[in-house]
């Protein structure tokens, strides 16, 4: 049996908009179709679009208590203050502590970092944290990707004589914690004009502000882009706006000069090649990750901050051991999971998936939450023991608000965070049959049978005919690829096989398909061999693909990444 999807085709938008922008850019109509999907419908838009400048950064001042923030900074630094980057231990957090750490470290030497231990402090500021700051005596505690909902710890701060700077971009609660400023444009009086910064985005903006303020060359804080855009990438912030400005420069800088930390793990990973936000995503953000899972987050930070070329290398070498460790693992951990799910036959008329082992790693269920979904495709969430509670990671279906469901169950948690797609929560041991209980039925009374099945979201319907070179270049230019920027989807229906496909690494399949009077195309389908028995010579077919290039020995050619199949009746 293969696997079901929904193909759902996108309203094409305004025609006459498109037949215009078709001519002012002399593309496709196809093309052009699918920029008016993106709300791109002048030419003055397109150009943005296409050559995103670092010009259009929105000023950082326009960010609700910038000024405060600032205003903090310099009497720290004026007063010779010990500061403290304080930061979570994932990809976006690790590299928003880097940079924030790196730019302040050129400006004063009372700076050190802090990254919470996964299994030991768990998500966010922690009164271990606080207390090493007291002890040290540190007075400023600039917290990125994390704080936004640490009201008690804050306060507890406040105690201490500690002030916070929060530099977060999660939905806060109806009461912001007791910070000197509170950094979020989430926020309900924030007014900033793009609220979809990643926790390192706003490390930037503050590095930013830094800057202008003390008219600084922007150099100091744009040899940093690198890190934000690897944040951007692995966080799944959408690329649009202010996200596709960095992520587009960041890029550029990721393949031409990075920082010395991620040359050596580029290096070290084995990838000679162009790097896309997709290499980044499945190359180098979990290895990045692989610190704060399996050991800690401070050696990727470690890495990422490194000034010395050697260093980078020996530290990015460290990281890459932990990051095989962590694979071992988390496949480990997902068998179990599998096994556990087929035993106890616990999806049988369910809308979502809640499993639980007391020994399994902390830092791997986030990963196995992601399989199971990938798998089951519902609510998923994986729970395991952490100084006496069950703390777990919950991933989602697109199109399902999986935090509005955690919302209704808040009582039954100790604690909890996160957004539509993922989110962490403890609670607990007595409260679990209860918890997966209530998350059930709060989870079948909002979700859709339709939303419980993998959705293909097709841009446009086209004849194979219409691609060729200048078609693939003006696609590719459209990069980098992400939420709300998704690589164009296509579907063309009757096509043929020209030879029948061949099995890759088992699960892979590689055929070559053709038209009526087109040239011959070969296609790719990751996760599509169940479809080699089903596929038949002068049988016809329709796909879903995107269209990429293909590199192979200095050979440069079309290539079709094919997302679906569908057997024409």
């Amino acid at each position: 049996m293969t696997t079901k999807k929904r193909w759902v085709e996108t309203p094409k938008g305004d025609e006459e908009s498109a037949i215009l922008l078709a001519q002012h850019l002399n593309i496709d109509l196809t093309l052009a179709e699918i920029l008016v999907q993106r709300n791109i419908t002048s030419f003055e838009q397109a150009k943005d679009f296409f050559r995103p400048s670092l010009e259009l950064l929105h000023n950082p001042f326009l960010m609700k208590d910038m000024d405060k923030a600032i205003q903090r900074i310099d009497e720290a630094i004026a007063n010779k203050e010990n500061i403290l980057i304080y930061g979570d231990y994932d990809v976006d957090g690790t590299t928003a502590v880097a940079l924030a750490y790196s730019f302040f470290n050129k400006i004063t030497n009372n700076i050190a970092y802090y990254i919470p231990d996964r299994h030991k402090e768990g998500y966010g500021i922690s009164r271990a944290g606080i207390d090493y700051a007291h002890l040290n005596n540190y007075t400023l505690i600039i917290a990125l990707d994390c704080g936004i909902k640490s009201l008690e710890m804050i306060s507890y701060a406040k105690t201490l004589t500690i002030d916070f700077i929060i530099c977060d971009h999660h939905l806060p609660g109806d009461e912001l914690p007791q910070a000197v400023a509170v950094l979020d444009p989430k926020r309900k009086d924030c007014n900033y004009p793009f609220k979809e910064l990643a926790g390192c985005g706003i490390g930037f903006k503050l590095a930013q502000a830094y800057s202008i303020k003390h008219n600084l060359s922007p150099n100091g804080f744009l040899q940093y882009i690198d890190l934000v855009m690897v944040s951007i990438a692995a966080d799944m912030v959408p690329i649009e706006d202010e996200n596709r400005i960095l992520a587009y420069h960041g890029l550029l800088k990721l393949n031409s000069n990075p920082c010395r930390g991620l040359k050596a793990l580029m290096d070290s990973s084995g990838r000679q090649k162009t790097y896309t936000i997709t290499d980044v995503v499945f190359s180098l953000a979990p290895r990045i990750n692989a610190a704060g899972r399996m050991d800690h987050g401070n050696q990727a930070v470690k890495m990422l901050i490194c000034d010395e070329d050697n260093a980078a290398l020996e530290q990015s070498a460290f990281i890459n051991l932990q990051n095989a460790d962590r694979k071992t693992s988390d496949q480990s951990i997902t068998a179990e999971a599998l096994a556990l799910i087929d035993e106890s036959e616990i999806l049988i008329g369910k809308k979502t998936t809640v499993v639980y082992n007391q020994n399994w790693n902390k830092g791997v269920i986030g990963i196995v939450a992601s399989r199971l979904t990938e798998k089951y495709y519902r609510p998923t969430i994986v729970l395991t023991e952490s100084n006496g509670f069950l703390t777990g990671s919950a991933r989602s279906v697109a199109g399902f608000d999986l935090y509005e469901a955690l919302l209704a169950c808040q009582d039954l948690m100790e604690q909890f965070g996160g957004h539509k797609f993922a989110a962490g929560l403890t609670l607990k041991p007595e409260n679990i049959t209860r918890f997966s209980e209530r998350f059930e039925q709060v989870v079948a009374a909002t979700i859709t049978d339709d939303l419980l099945c993998p959705e293909v979201t097709i841009n446009s319907e086209i004849e194979l005919l219409q691609i060729n070179g200048k078609f693939q270049r003006i696609i590719a230019q459209m990069a980098p690829f992400g939420p709300h920027n998704s690589a164009p989807l296509f579907v063309t229906h009757n096509v043929y096989l020209v030879r029948y496909p061949q099995v890759v690494s088992e699960k892979h399949l590689k055929f070559s398909i053709k038209q009526l009077n087109s040239a011959n195309f070969e296609c790719i389908g990751f996760g599509l061999a169940e479809y080699e028995t089903l596929l038949q010579l002068n049988q016809p077919f329709s796909v879903c693909y995107t269209v990429e290039e293909n590199v192979w020995r200095d050979q440069r050619t079309i290539q079709l990444n094919v997302k679906a199949i569908k057997i024409d009746n």
